[in-house]
């Protein structure tokens, strides 16, 4: 691909374009081991070397990162008042970073963050039904009734009932422990599916989303970058749908 060199810089993070170009211009950039002082100049992304005050600067055109979001931050690009999910990511290179699907503010668990906004479309269109899996803690004993009417899907108050949910109960007390997989991303949708039978949620976690899985390994605020196969996953899970 090919882009001009301000461009490049600056969707790698190192200012805005008004910024490098006078960067460019006072000669602190290389192009193949020479200065260059032309902001327009045509730079090759894949063949190309760059250096910024004679750092290495590697174009990457998409990223992904796997977080695990912690209760109390906002599933949004930016925020006045909010922590958000994009305050989490440090080492982050590219601007306009954005979470495939919300969490509410107070669900923990799997949130991928990418600048592919074709593939966020794709995951996300109410046609695809990609796989969400959850677990919860319920007030009030889930029972096999419960079971039954998910698997057929739930009036929560939309035009439509919810479709076809599998739920799975781990514990049935008096906070029941469930696993519930879901293949829409409605407002509050397990929240209000629960509700719709007499019970309320009182701890949400992700653990899923088609075939990635959050990492055990990941601490709530913690993150990664996704690895190539899961990077393939996702890609093959919406060339699938």
């Amino acid at each position: 691909m090919k882009i001009r060199l301000d461009k490049y810089l600056a969707d790698m993070g190192l200012g805005a374009r008004s910024q490098v170009k006078k960067e460019i211009r006072d000669g602190g950039v290389t192009v193949n081991g020479a200065v260059t002082r032309r902001p327009e100049t045509k730079i090759d992304t894949e063949q190309d070397e760059i250096a910024f005050h004679g750092e290495p600067v590697a174009y990457t055109e998409y990223e992904y990162y796997m977080l695990n979001k912690p209760a109390g931050v906002v599933s949004a690009s930016s925020d006045r008042q909010e922590t958000t999910v994009i305050d989490l990511i440090g080492e982050r290179k590219r601007n306009g970073l954005f979470p495939i699907g919300r969490l509410d503010k107070d669900t923990e668990g799997l949130l991928i963050i990418t600048n592919n906004g074709e593939l966020a479309h794709r995951l996300l269109s109410p046609k695809k039904h990609v796989d969400k899996v959850y677990f919860a803690r319920i007030k009030g004993y889930v029972t096999e009734t419960d079971v039954e009417n998910f698997s057929r899907g739930v009036d929560i108050g939309d035009e439509k009932p919810t479709l076809p949910a599998e739920l799975f109960i781990c514990r049935s007390d008096d906070i029941s422990e469930i696993r519930l997989t879901i293949r829409e991303g409605r407002f509050h949708q397990v929240k209000r599916m629960f509700r719709a039978v007499g019970k309320e949620v009182v701890y949400l976690k992700r653990l899923r989303m088609g075939d990635v899985s959050l990492d055990d390994g990941l601490m709530p605020g913690e993150y990664r970058r996704l690895t190539e196969e899961e990077v393939e996953r996702l890609c093959s899970q919406e060339k699938k749908l």
